[in-house]
């Protein structure tokens, strides 16, 4: 099979199209046939090693966004069958096929061809491991989501306006009209207001601004965060995805900090699939890319500044 892979940490350059060895699944797993992939941060984090903690050399396929259809399955699988259009996070997705445990993935929703599913599974367990999970968001209550535009970013507002909450929202002026199209009631261009001269007494807040590798970015994103703790009530909860927020400076406010990285958990795909399909939830695609295509996908991603997810085209 063909397959996008790494053999060294570096930057988009390390990005190989070349042939690999068609995954073998086990008894618990799913073989499927990849239509599509998205492209995360996490992504190219690995590859350039910000995540890394192998020695080279080795050789990795990236990827963790992945729809497709089933080409096998294991004698302990009950739950599909051969033919059935599934999608879910599993490592290797940038590629023609991926194998995996059965738990992992669900059943694709029915109103989404496989760009858009494909950009699901990562983004959409995180948001929602992070407001519900961790953040404990209910109806009745205020979040704030820093990046609101992004790829989790979008998918936690639909999904905060679903259960009922009160959404505010940062992005740049070019995103207001799309932010309040999906559910935002109170919009902010962190280019021109700083968000906690106008927001108080929140009772969750997401920290989904990606760190980058470069430096500007990063101390940018690092005070966003710590300009965070100042607009939460007491007791109120501040969920980053990208960092562990500080014990001590929750401490000092009286609230509490929450990390949160996305596991692969089949029954939350299941249920958000059928938000999908009820009109609750949609993904936005930012750009899609074919296989061979994937450098320029990560250049995309490292931007920082995309609206909704990048797909690689399989």
């Amino acid at each position: 099979m063909k397959a996008i892979r790494i053999h060294k940490y570096g930057g988009p350059e390390v990005l190989t199209y070349e042939d690999a060895p068609r995954p073998e699944h086990g008894e618990d797993d799913v073989l499927i046939r990849v239509h599509a992939a998205g492209v995360n941060p996490a992504d190219w984090q690995i590859r350039s090693g910000k995540r890394g903690v192998l020695e080279e050399p080795f050789s990795m396929t990236l990827g963790f966004d992945v729809s497709g259809v089933v080409e096998a399955t294991g004698s302990n699988v009950r739950h599909f069958e051969v033919g059935d259009a599934v999608y879910g996070m599993l490592p290797g997705a940038y590629a023609e096929y991926v194998a995996g445990p059965a738990a992992s993935v669900a059943h694709k929703p029915r109103c989404l061809d496989h760009i858009q599913a494909a950009a699901m599974p990562v983004i959409a367990l995180t948001a929602w491991q992070a407001l519900f999970d961790a953040g404990e968001l209910s109806a009745g209550q205020t979040v704030l989501i820093q990046a609101a535009a992004g790829g989790v970013g979008h998918i936690a507002v639909q999904l905060a306006k679903w259960k009922g909450a009160r959404v505010i929202g940062t992005a740049s002026a070019r995103n207001e009209d799309f932010l309040r199209e999906i559910g935002v009631d109170e919009f902010i261009d962190y280019r021109t207001t700083r968000f906690e001269d106008v927001v108080r007494d929140v009772d969750v807040v997401l920290d989904a601004v990606v760190r980058d590798a470069d430096d500007d970015i990063d101390v940018l994103a690092g005070e966003t965060l710590e300009r965070s703790w100042s607009v939460l009530k007491k007791n109120g909860v501040l969920v980053s995805i990208c960092t562990r927020p500080s014990p001590e400076a929750a401490a000092e406010h009286g609230v509490r900090g929450k990390y949160i990285l996305a596991k692969s958990n089949a029954a939350q795909l299941t249920e958000i699939a059928g938000l999908v399909d009820a009109g609750h939830v949609k993904p936005t695609i930012a750009a899609v890319l074919g296989l061979k295509d994937a450098r320029k996908a990560h250049e995309l991603s490292q931007t920082g500044h995309t609206r909704g997810k990048i797909v690689l085209r399989i």
